[in-house]
C-alpha cells in the first residue's frame, strides 16, 4: 500500500475515533440531566400519583373504567416528559401515566 494512501487510512481512522471518543462523553451528561421521574410511568407515579397531562387534556378510557380528571395539569411538564420518553403517553390522549 502507498505510503500516501496508508497516511489518509490513519487520518481516517483516528477523526472516525474522536467522533465516537466525543460521542460516549456526551452520552452520560445527558442521562445525569434527565429527570429521573421521566424515566416510566413507576417513577412519574411517584411524584405525580395521577399522572401528567396538557391543561385541556381528557383522559380516553378503555370500557368499564372511570376516565381520571384529577392528574397534574402543565402543557411544560407534559412537553417535558415528552421530550424524553414518548413512551409515557401510549395511548396518545394528552395525558401521561394515568391512574385513577
Amino acid at each position: 500500500m502507498p505510503l500516501r494512501r496508508r497516511i489518509a487510512l490513519a487520518l481516517a481512522t483516528a477523526m472516525l475515533g474522536s467522533v465516537f471518543s466525543a460521542a460516549a462523553a456526551i452520552a452520560p451528561a445527558e442521562a445525569a440531566s434527565r429527570p429521573a421521574w421521566t424515566k416510566n410511568c413507576t417513577k412519574l407515579n411517584q411524584k405525580y400519583p395521577h399522572g401528567i397531562g396538557k391543561a385541556k387534556a381528557t383522559d380516553s378510557v378503555s370500557s368499564g373504567k372511570a376516565r381520571v380528571t384529577n392528574f397534574k395539569r402543565s402543557n411544560s411538564l407534559y412537553k417535558l416528559a415528552m421530550s424524553y420518553n414518548r413512551g409515557l403517553d401510549r395511548d396518545h390522549d394528552g395525558v401521561a401515566c394515568e391512574k385513577a
